[in-house]
């Protein structure tokens, strides 16, 4: 709105000054004794030089190009912002709900240990590290659920507060994507990104200013014209006025406009090598992200899911200690909490390298 209103501002004309003064006159001589009222108009329009205006107007215009480019690529940038608060708080789920699988797991062992205690199959020191096991999961509940209320507060802050405070989540992550080059991406980046285009406009709004300000050297011309009654005496009279440019043509303005098409300038050399570096460095987590969803994938899973299987009957026969079937569970949970975590993280990955 600021840049559209800039851009009316820039086509505006010059306009009209009208002056008037009137007052009671005489001839101060007693054979004529004549007293009028006497007046005076001026009507002054002032006329710009085409130029001038015609490089304001380019320059209004850069501004507006610039901001609507702004306004992509704010959506941009909201894009991503929601796509990784809604991954964040989509592995916030899944680490809550597998706290909360784990505590069952653990409560259910500490009823088998307590009952193999009563018995007196199993020492009283068991029921010890189960139990010290069972506080270890309720702490890790209670972190989960911490960071899932975080994440959720997250989620509604950048959709602007619209979910509410009971709104709940579906989804999946990203699945893996195939084909993906970073010179292609650099290349679509460079060629279409909204800061980029931005930029550019900001360095043409600076090229029109250094023309505006090198055009404002010409002086405007006001044409004038007055009508003037007095006593004995009534004139039409036109004229112009142009101020003369003779001590100082504008070299201020024009170093200034001159400093700032070379700062726009830099400032798009640099965004543009920023955004090469942020193209790469996301492009790497996202390749880190599948390369390590594919390790657990392809066995680490399934291993760990097997260990925690057979550790769990082992126990259950008598066979094993309790010892190892918690390491063993600490094992399987671990494994799923960091393939959810590199799920996430390939996730947002993804979602920061499509901004």
């Amino acid at each position: 709105e600021q840049s559209q209103s800039q851009r009316v501002t820039a086509g505006a004309y010059l306009n009209p000054i009208v002056s008037a003064s009137a007052g009671r006159g005489s001839i101060r001589d007693p054979s004529s004794n004549v007293s009028i009222m006497e007046r005076t108009i001026t009507v002054e329009q002032p006329l710009e030089w085409l130029g001038k205006r015609a490089a304001r107007q380019r320059v209004a215009d850069a501004g507006l190009a610039s901001a609507l480019a702004g306004m992509d690529e704010a959506k941009v940038v909201l894009m991503a912002d929601v796509k990784a608060a809604f991954f964040q708080l989509l592995f916030a789920q899944q680490d809550a709900q597998l706290a909360r699988e784990n505590l069952k797991t653990v409560e259910d062992l500490v009823k088998l240990v307590n009952a193999r205690v009563s018995t007196r199959e199993a020492p009283k020191f068991e029921l010890v590290k189960a139990t010290v096991e069972l506080q270890k999961s309720r702490k890790d509940l209670a972190r989960a659920d911490n960071a899932l209320l975080v994440a959720r507060a997250r989620l509604n802050t950048v959709t602007g507060r619209a979910l509410g405070d009971g709104f709940v989540i579906e989804g999946a992550f990203e699945a893996i994507r195939s084909g993906l080059e970073l010179r292609v991406l650099t290349d679509q980046a460079l060629d279409r990104h909204p800061t980029l285009r931005r930029q550019q406009r900001v360095v043409e709004q600076s090229e029109f200013t250094i023309e505006k300000e090198r055009a404002s050297r010409m002086p405007d011309v006001s044409v004038i014209g007055q009508y003037h009654r007095e006593a004995g005496d009534e004139s039409v009279t036109a004229g112009v006025s142009v101020p003369l440019p003779l001590w100082y043509r504008r070299q201020g303005e024009i170093g200034t406009a001159r400093g700032a098409h070379r700062r726009a300038q830099a400032d798009r050399d640099r965004l543009q090598q920023e955004l090469e570096q942020m193209i790469m460095q996301h492009f790497q987590e996202v390749r880190t992200a599948q390369q390590q969803m594919q390790v657990f994938e392809q066995g680490l899973l399934f291993q760990a899911k097997e260990a925690f299987d057979i550790a769990q009957f082992s126990f259950r026969h008598g066979a094993t200690s309790l010892l190892e079937v918690i390491d063993a569970q600490r094992v399987y949970r671990q494994t799923l909490l960091e393939y959810a975590q590199a799920q996430a993280d390939h996730s947002i990955a993804m979602a920061r390298l499509e901004r």
